[in-house]
């Protein structure tokens, strides 16, 4: 049998020959929204993965000043990480809602890339929209698009010694063991990872959230993640051999 005109390809299983992964994401939640259950399955496995967010998701809740916000939203980041066996989380302090792609994203991107020397990167839809693969869909937000552009930059800036130069005289040599840069949220995946294994977790992971999705959603919490969880990975089940899966479009470099 034929495949259909508009049938989609199947996803190919993630490259598993890596020991360290980079996920650097603009705030606290876009992580445990995508891919949390990808990362609770490579640590599982042995395999180290450190958190970079660009703010601390200060300007989320419209009834939480950022000042009191900040520290909150990034004490629950830590807490979600732990479920997923993340124990290393930094913050570059941008302004949430207000980051724009240039120089210095790219810069503090390339500096931690160098820093933490992995293998793979992770991030999140740079994308104008969410879905809408053929046009439409939902509109991005600035921040995920600049950070998310400025990730797949910063993965080449960071093995040019000749970019950045001043990286180097702080100690940071440069790094091109940057082999893919992993896209989670793509209307175009590439790639999946298996959600089983890990997808309990990754449901606890955004629990932690408690104050963000106190305000989000007027729902149980535990039935409004579960319910987005597990159908965001049915969704991409039927690329991926009938198996639960977070999705994703993959750059290699």
């Amino acid at each position: 049998m034929t495949e259909q005109p508009d049938q989609q390809p199947a996803l190919q299983p993630m490259p598993a020959d890596w020991t360290r992964a980079l996920a650097v994401v603009a705030h606290p939640d876009d992580l445990e929204y995508g891919c949390a259950a990808a990362i609770a399955h490579w640590t599982d496995g042995g395999r180290e993965c450190v958190y970079l967010l660009a703010t601390r998701g200060e300007a989320g809740i419209d009834s939480i000043a950022p000042a009191e916000c900040g520290p909150l939203r990034e004490a629950e980041q830590r807490a979600s990480a732990a479920v997923v066996g993340v124990s290393e989380v930094e913050f570059l302090d941008y302004h949430d809602g207000v980051i724009e792609y240039g120089l210095d994203l790219r810069r503090d991107i390339a500096a931690a890339i160098r820093r933490h020397r992995p293998e793979l990167i992770v991030t999140l839809n740079h994308r104008d929209t969410w879905g809408g693969a053929q046009g439409g869909g939902y509109w991005n937000t600035p921040d995920h698009k600049a950070v998310g552009r400025a990730v797949l930059d910063a993965a080449g800036d960071a093995g040019n010694r000749w970019i950045f130069p001043e990286l180097i005289e702080q100690g940071l040599e440069p790094w091109d063991g940057v082999r893919w840069v992993a896209v989670a949220g793509s209307a175009t995946p590439t790639h999946a990872v298996d959600a089983g294994p890990g997808l309990e977790r990754s449901i606890k992971s955004l629990l932690e959230h408690k104050a963000y999705i106190e305000v989000l959603t007027e729902q149980d919490p535990e039935e409004y993640v579960r319910t987005f969880l597990t159908g965001n990975a049915q969704q991409a089940a039927v690329r991926f051999g009938g198996r639960p899966a977070v999705a994703f479009e993959v750059f290699p470099r």
